[in-house]
């Protein structure tokens, strides 16, 4: 491990929000910026960051740390870890709501391949927009979030954000569209909220031209890249973002074993802004989010109010999981996008289907803004439509070898009919906003022969 100054280690220790300095940081885990690891690809990355091998048995997996607590080794020892001093002779964790070194390893191993300054693990993908939405709004504020997301993402604005006291505006995500919303309330907006590929239409916003629009309006940009598969798809901070959030669920679990979230910073958003004074209010003791830890000020308010009070804790059997789906994410999502073409393009070509939305065809509105944004596929889910909704309902009953459920990322090929189900809670306008009708269904391509699929659609289309 290479040296550092103690506040160097307390910067490194709030970044990754689990406050467990002893852990290695990725470039330490594969032999220091020395060797030029900072160079290692994603593959690499994916299987090595985060963690050695355990240096007191050796096992080279990270272990399963399933404990609430953890010993003190004297009295000034639990002081200075309650006070959050992470010196040099400090090192340990406080408590096992907001500490763990298995969830540690899982969020250092993200950073590494998100290419983030801070981060931290919530118990689901909800738990992670949920204190992300808190730690940046306030009663009087204004949120710009895209018409095309996920259907929990408005649950939160419509039950807690809205009768706190948030204006939250809802918009196409085009670069004109959020610009307007900005300019709107200038004073006022704390954050813009876009997906890298929404769900279900496929739409992939130019994000590079709205993180400009963010920047110019000193406003923080967030993508929810559960889409973009954990960055191999997409690393919304190249292009701009200042805040990434995941639902580890989905294509970095890979198998649909647990349910997990990830928050995570870029590190060069401005915080001491006074449209968000949270950041600079000083605590029991004087200290601030910002001088406490400047390169990672968000994550530790996430932490704050995601871990500390609401108590969203990813278990470490959780994180385990969510490792082990990181070693063969790159190979999976290599797969499932390259099926999710050849898949799209045969359902374009059948006479029962009205209409295939997918980012990787030449035909989809966004395909040119996507083939900029995304790299390594399109992505692993595409949608169609039938006649009508009937149709619809009927090819859900008859798959055989695709499963109907409410789940995306997972190995198996997986089905569902968003009108009725996922985005059901949104009234009608709001579904047909977001690319949702009666007579489409969604599918999440899993890892099975696409022959196979093919033939499973053929005989479910032709009922």
């Amino acid at each position: 491990m290479s040296a550092e100054t103690a506040s160097t280690k307390a910067e490194r220790g709030a970044a990754s929000a689990a406050l467990t300095p002893d852990l290695p940081t990725a470039s330490e885990t594969v032999g220091g910026e020395e060797e030029g690891t900072a160079e290692l690809h994603f593959d690499t990355l994916s299987v090595h960051a985060g963690q050695l091998p355990d240096p007191v048995t050796g096992a080279r997996a990270v272990p399963i740390y399933a404990t609430s607590s953890y010993t003190f080794r004297s009295a000034e020892h639990a002081a200075r870890l309650f006070a959050g001093e992470a010196l040099s002779d400090a090192h340990g964790n406080q408590y096992g709501r907001m500490h763990n070194p298995t969830v540690d390893v899982f969020v250092r191993r993200l950073m590494a391949l998100e290419g983030a300054a801070g981060g931290l693990a919530l118990a689901s993908g909800q738990a992670a927009t949920t204190a992300t939405m808190l730690a940046l709004a306030r009663p009087g504020a204004h949120l710009v979030v895209s018409n095309e997301c996920f259907g929990g993402t408005f649950s939160v604005v419509r039950k807690l954000l809205e009768p706190w006291g948030v204006r939250v505006s809802t918009v196409a995500p085009t670069p004109e569209a959020v610009g307007e919303a900005l300019a709107q309330h200038p004073e006022s907006t704390v954050g813009v909220w876009v997906e890298t590929i929404a769900n279900p239409s496929g739409s992939v916003p130019d994000l590079a031209a709205i993180a400009e629009r963010c920047r110019a309006a000193r406003v923080p940009f967030v993508v929810d890249n559960t889409w973009g598969c954990g960055g191999y798809l997409c690393r919304p901070f190249d292009k701009g973002a200042d805040i990434v959030v995941h639902s580890a669920t989905k294509w970095i679990g890979g198998h649909g074993t647990f349910v997990g979230g990830a928050v995570l910073e870029a590190g060069r958003f401005d915080w001491t802004d006074p449209k968000f004074p949270a950041f600079t209010q000083p605590d029991g003791r004087g200290r601030t989010y910002v001088s406490r830890a400047p390169k990672a000020a968000f994550t530790l308010r996430a932490y704050d109010l995601g871990l500390f009070t609401m108590g969203m804790t990813l278990s470490p059997y959780a994180a385990s999981l969510a490792l082990q789906g990181l070693e063969t994410l790159p190979l999976r999502v290599e797969r499932a996008c390259a099926t999710a073409l050849k898949l799209a393009r045969w359902l374009e070509r059948q006479g029962a289907v009205t209409r295939v939305l997918y980012p990787g065809l030449e035909s989809h509105p966004s395909h040119a803004v996507a083939a900029r944004t995304l790299r390594h596929g399109f992505g692993a889910v595409l949608s169609f439509e039938l006649a009508s909704e009937a149709q619809a309902r009927r090819f859900l009953d008859r798959v055989r070898l695709a499963s109907h459920l409410a789940n995306i990322g997972d190995a198996k090929t997986v089905v569902i009919h968003p009108w009725t189900t996922t985005h059901a809670s949104l009234p009608e306008s709001a579904r047909r906003a977001a690319g949702v009708t009666p007579e489409l269904v969604r599918v999440s391509v899993g890892l099975e022969a696409p022959a196979d699929l093919e033939a499973d659609f053929l005989r479910a289309l032709s009922g």
